[in-house]
């Protein structure tokens, strides 16, 4: 396995909009998508900085996993994601080592990309998200 790159940071945001202002008005960034992952349960808005993205995360379901997410822990830092070059061979490497995956198999992300979620009570309480290109 080989991590190119840390491909984005994930926030959980009880208002999409409201969040989405907060990143234009006074960070000066741009919003330069904005996409609902219906099985994720998920809208999400993108942002660029430098060769990272900030992907904020709004529930579209009290009971999907960001719904659940800031009703237990609030708003905030939702998980890391690294971009791998091969998520098959990142997530089973990884799950012989020992690391328990939330996905056994790569599924269907935002922006096109594959994705896979290693749990976090093995990643030091950090849901730890691993991406593959389109």
């Amino acid at each position: 396995m080989r991590i190119e790159r840390i491909e984005h940071i994930g926030i959980a945001v009880s208002n999409l909009d409201e969040a989405i202002r907060f990143y234009e008005k006074v960070l000066n960034l741009t919003c330069y998508a904005i996409e609902a992952v219906a099985d994720q349960k998920v809208r999400t808005a993108f942002f660029k900085v430098g060769e990272t993205k900030i992907e904020l995360l709004e529930s579209t379901d009290p009971e999907g996993p960001i719904g659940k997410f800031i009703e237990k822990k609030g708003e905030g830092i939702h998980h890391i994601a690294f971009a791998v070059d091969n998520i098959e061979q990142a997530l089973a490497e990884t799950e012989s080592k020992g690391v328990k995956l939330i996905d056994q198999t790569p599924r269907n992300g935002a922006e096109g990309l594959r994705i896979g979620f290693l749990h976090p009570k093995n990643t030091m309480g950090v849901l730890t998200e691993f991406c593959s290109g389109k």
